[in-house]
């Protein structure tokens, strides 16, 4: 799949638009890309998941960052046919009380997905909290890099970041 046919499916979802937009960092946007659309619309969502396990090995295991990374781990475990874990922000007061569900080994490699990389903050939370529990992380996909700093910050932590599509992409194809 070429980044213009991932802009063409994210597109087709509705998931980009443009205008004035003010983002979770505290930041505005002259654009917004909509996870929750292009992650609940099937073809969308299918065309993430098949590029992304075009990117992986098959023995990687994949994280996926809470919230937005658990749809596509999920639908990307199920095009490669390898397993995943959920990275949590924040320890649960109830249950297993885990940062990381799933099973994880001791020293297993994991893959990262993340939808959205603006400062990257999530993304290395989501790292820390999995190399805390044992894994090793040194990749990470994400659908779109907003180009703000955050692949800047991912590979200060020590984690290669590719991105599906980036923010200069999208806004060329207006």
């Amino acid at each position: 799949m070429t980044n213009q046919d991932l802009i063409e499916s994210l597109s087709a979802a509705d998931a980009v638009r443009f205008g004035e937009f003010e983002l979770s960092h505290g930041g505005t946007s002259e654009y917004y890309v909509d996870k929750y659309l292009f992650e609940t619309d099937p073809d969308c969502l299918e065309a993430i998941a098949e590029a992304f396990a075009d990117r992986l090995d098959e023995d990687d295991k994949l994280g996926g960052v809470a919230l937005g990374g658990v749809p596509l781990a999920a639908a990307t475990s199920v095009a490669a046919s390898v397993p995943y874990v959920i990275a949590r922000k924040q320890r649960k007061d109830y249950g297993t009380a885990n940062l990381v569900e799933g099973r994880l080994e001791e020293g297993e490699e994991v893959v990262v997905v993340e939808d959205i990389v603006t400062t990257g903050t999530s993304l290395v939370d989501a790292v820390e909290a999995l190399r805390d529990a044992g894994a090793t992380v040194e990749r990470a996909l994400v659908v779109v890099d907003r180009e703000e700093g955050g692949r800047e910050n991912v590979e200060e932590a020590g984690v290669e970041m590719e991105s599906l599509v980036t923010a200069s992409e999208l806004l060329e194809s207006r």
